[in-house]
């Protein structure tokens, strides 16, 4: 019996008990012995190792939950740490809730979450949102918040394995402030057991309270109809619920009793604070060089200077005076550029970082990068049904943005951008000067105010 269930049940084809019986059933007649039972050969299954038994027959990932449960990081680390900002989580999460422009009360999805949490006193050093997926924009928009707040980095990252925290930005901002970053294992959520016992708290205690929260689409979909769907019920905007969401994190959350330290995490971290000291070394100022630092990169980290065009940073050609010096033509020099702008952005020039403007500045300034990487690829679809192949330039790009035949994709976008501007002004928000020959004209301004709202272009259309 013991060998039946070794060598048929416990195997990845997962076979039924039954099954696995009557072939025991079978290997007892042709030896002549005494069969069990089937209740016999059940409880023999039940006495099986639970963790070995599920690996076999489900995976790693089903048999994780009857592993033995440890989760330090290595031997000689304390498991949160022995003083606040020794060791942080951060993870993001897609919410439990649907969200609605408020301008036009079109439906935008669920939004991202991205967290900061302290592991030794549990409390939450940032909480932003956004539309887009995991990116390295939401691990540079955390890490501003946590410096706007609290003028400190942790000293020890605790990551998963995304693809965002190893990006050369983040490792490149990582490595100035002199922060160790440690990867959890794969699979094995329990190593960011703190950051994701959060999350679960954040949307049992705040989210499912919501109207057009997502929580009865985890079970049976067929059960939904129109009336309760939580896509029609939406009534939350991106900037109220980025305000209530801080508000829970930084006040609600803070001031509730941990079980496991006894106290508030408020008080834990004062605590903590007063024993390991305040550090003030390590205190980071809000300067231009973290800024820019906290800023995205190219995939290389780096682009080309072409003598009278400057740099190419997403298919955009960007300009600064500095590009003259017959030192820096057609040389490599490190660039960075704004998401959330794609008017602007950064180069690395003679020891220093300077400001280059796009060449199509009034058409592409307020616009993310991503609404800009959405038409290149509509231009280029476009383009590939008249079976030629043609590059994607500025121009094409800024004529595209401003035609009626714009993709639904990028209004969409464009929808999301605004409901994240409209959110209440950080401090961590890097303040860009407009030049005075970068600034837009008046008449740029009036066809700008025509094309920042879906609903005007046919006005725009007959002012063309």
């Amino acid at each position: 019996m013991e060998q039946k269930i070794a060598e048929e049940y416990e195997r990845c084809e997962q076979p039924t008990l039954f099954s696995v019986w009557s072939k025991l059933l079978r290997a007892c007649q042709e030896r002549a012995l005494l069969p069990p039972s089937d209740q016999t050969f059940c409880l023999a299954v039940k006495r099986r190792p639970q963790h070995q038994q599920a690996l076999k027959r489900r995976g790693v990932r089903a048999a994780y939950p009857l592993a033995e449960f440890y989760h330090e990081l290595e031997l000689r680390t304390p498991r949160h740490g022995d003083r606040p900002f020794e060791i942080a989580h951060l993870d993001h999460t897609e919410l439990d809730i649907e969200l609605i422009s408020s301008g036009t009360r079109r439906n935008l999805g669920r939004p991202w979450a991205t967290l900061l949490t302290d592991a030794f006193s549990r409390r939450v050093r940032a909480a932003v949102l956004s539309f887009d997926p995991p990116s390295y924009q939401s691990c540079m928009l955390a890490l501003r918040e946590c410096v706007a707040r609290f003028a400190r980095l942790p000293q020890t990252l605790v990551v998963d394995g995304g693809r965002e925290f190893a990006s050369i930005s983040f490792e490149t901002l990582l490595a100035r402030f002199e922060i160790t970053k440690k990867t959890r294992p794969a699979s094995e959520a329990r190593f960011g057991s703190v950051v994701e016992r959060l999350f679960g708290t954040t949307n049992t205690r705040f989210i499912y309270n919501l109207v057009g929260n997502t929580q009865m689409t985890k079970g049976d979909v067929r059960e939904i109809t129109a009336a309760v769907n939580p896509k029609h019920l939406a009534a939350w905007t991106f900037a109220a619920l980025l305000e209530r969401l801080q508000q829970f994190a930084y006040e609600v959350y803070d001031q509730l009793d941990h079980p496991a330290l006894g106290q508030s995490r408020r008080e834990a971290f004062a605590t903590g604070l007063a024993q390991g000291g305040e550090r003030a070394h390590r205190v980071i100022a809000e300067s231009e060089e973290f800024r820019i630092l906290t800023l995205p990169s190219t995939r290389n980290g780096t682009a080309q200077v072409v003598p009278g065009r400057g740099v190419r940073i997403n298919y955009l050609c960007y300009w600064t005076d500095g590009f003259r010096d017959a030192g820096v033509e057609r040389a490599q020099v490190p660039v960075r550029f704004d998401p959330t702008d794609a008017g602007f952005a950064y180069a690395f020039i003679r020891s220093q970082w300077r400001q280059c403007v796009s060449e199509y500045h009034t058409v592409f300034k307020g616009r993310s990068v991503k609404e800009v990487m959405l038409s290149s690829v509509e231009l280029r679809r476009a383009r590939q049904q008249h079976h030629r192949s043609i590059a994607v330039t500025a121009h094409r790009l800024a004529e595209f943005l401003n035609s009626v035949q714009a993709d639904e994709a990028v209004a969409l976008q464009r929808l999301r951008d605004a409901e994240t501007k409209q959110a209440p002004p950080c401090k961590n928000q890097p303040q860009v000067t407009t030049t005075p020959e970068s600034a837009p004209s008046s008449e740029s301004l009036r066809l700008m105010e025509y094309t920042a709202r879906p609903d005007q272009l046919e006005v725009y259309e007959e002012y063309q």
